[in-house]
This record gives C-alpha cells, structure tokens and sequence, in this order.
C-alpha cells in the first residue's frame, strides 16, 4: 500500500490558496507516483488563524469535501483528507476527512482533544463522538488529530476494533518535537500497527512547527522521516502483512488483563 505524505507550509487564512496549492501537489504526485492514499496535515486550509476562523471555516464540511472528493475520484486515490476548520451549528470543529477512490464520503472525525497550549479551546468545540475504525481498499484504519496523540486510550480503542494502520495530521510545534517522536514511536509498538502522520513545517504567530512526518512499523521501527523545516514530500509501501505477524510473535492482545486496569 503506497503511501504520499504532503508535509507543507501553509497559508495562514486563504483557504482558496491552499486549495489550488494542495490540488497542484496531488495532480503532480498522482500521476508520477500513482500512490494508494495521500496525507495531507492538520487545519490545511487556514492554519491556526483561530481568531478569525469564523471567517475562513468551511460550513459542514464545504467546499473543502467537494475538493477532496473531486481530486480522489479523477485520481483514482484515497485521501486522508487532514483537518479542516469547520462550522457546524454555529460553532467551529477542527474535522478530519477521509475519502475513498470512488470519491466517497468515508469518515469524519471532529478532533475530542483541543489544545490548551494554543487555545484551542477558546475558539474551538471538542468532537462529541468517539474516534471509529473505518476502511481503505479494504484496510481497517483510524486516525487522530496532533494533541490526540497524548491520549493513548484513542489508539488502543482503534487497534482492539482491528486498526492496521493510524494516521496522525497535525500541527505540532516545534518546542515538543521530542514528544512528538517518542509518543509516534510508543503509539506503534504497544499497538502493534503502522503510524502514519503528516505534520506542517513553517511558522505561524511566533509559534514553529516540527515537520519530522513520519512512517513507522508496528516494531517501531521508522522507514520514513521528513526534515524539521523544508516542505517535503514523502513516499514509502508498507506490507500489512507485518502487522499480523508481528501480532502473532508478541501477543499482547491476547495477553491483556482489562479488568485488571
């Protein structure tokens, strides 16, 4: 399953720009490379702009879905669609989209955990339903939002539901790209499956963003690393049949005591 991973810089508050940026990149990236899926990072279509998002977010998903469902459908490639700031009834989420080959609507997922570092919470409502399996070509797979990765109950809910693969869009700065790294790394092995994330690179409101997207195996071990600070694009397969294995040599699923935690 080949995998494309968009770590960019993005344009604070033009949706429109960053549209046309990342539907140039996919039609370049699809035709030379014919990849499987596409990552794209967290709040692509205006970076953290919170102050103003009332004036840059989507509204229940629009147009940025379309977009996204266009591109997949002409390409003939799935799409971890990152984030988008979202309007919905009146307030704003921070929405992962993820569309399928067909250019279907596969899954949504309104970011639980909001980050107080940045004030998130100021500006923006928790997702009020909890992270969901769903498939890609037949893969079972979940995906998180950058603080999500604190929290490892989001990961371990989706590997028990049979996850193969998490991905992780983020924008997570570069103060903490140690965290980043080491929670990835830990994600991966006590869940025995691949972490996929797409992190942005750039600047925005004195804040430095880490970039270091990254493939890791359900050993823990990285087959790919972006840089710190140049917008890149990654491209590595990964066999799933490790996953499998790897859960067969070390059980820990069978091996888990739960009503003893």
């Amino acid at each position: 399953m080949k995998h494309v991973i968009y770590q960019m810089d993005i344009i604070p508050g033009d949706p429109e720009a960053n549209r046309l940026k990342v539907g140039k990149w996919v039609k370049e990236i699809a035709q030379k490379e014919q990849p499987d899926i596409v990552v794209l990072p967290e709040m692509w279509t205006t970076a953290y702009t919170l102050e103003d998002l009332e004036n840059y977010a989507d509204t229940d998903g629009e147009p940025t879905t379309s977009f996204l469902q266009h591109l997949a459908k002409m390409y003939h490639i799935n799409i971890i669609g990152g984030s988008i700031a979202n309007m919905k009834n009146g307030k704003i989420y921070n929405t992962s989209i993820v569309v399928n080959r067909e250019g279907e609507l596969v899954y949504t997922y309104d970011k639980i955990h909001l980050v107080p570092m940045l004030d998130e919470p100021v500006y923006l409502t928790g997702g009020a339903e909890k992270v969901q399996v769903f498939e890609l070509d037949g893969v079972k797979m979940g995906i998180i939002i950058c603080y999500d990765l604190r929290f490892p109950e989001l990961a371990r809910k989706l590997a028990l539901e049979g996850a193969e693969v998490m991905y992780v869009v983020a924008e997570w700065p570069t103060v903490r790209k140690d965290h980043w790294k080491a929670l990835q790394i830990a994600r991966a092995i006590e869940n025995q499956f691949f972490v996929v994330s797409c992190n942005r690179i750039g600047e925005y409101n004195n804040e430095d963003f880490a970039g270091t997207s990254m493939m890791i195996d359900p050993r823990g071990k990285i087959l790919k690393v972006g840089s710190e600070t140049e917008e890149e694009t990654l491209i590595e397969s990964i066999t799933l049949d490790l996953v499998k294995e790897i859960r067969k040599d070390v059980p820990i699923f069978k091996s888990r005591v739960p009503h003893m935690y």
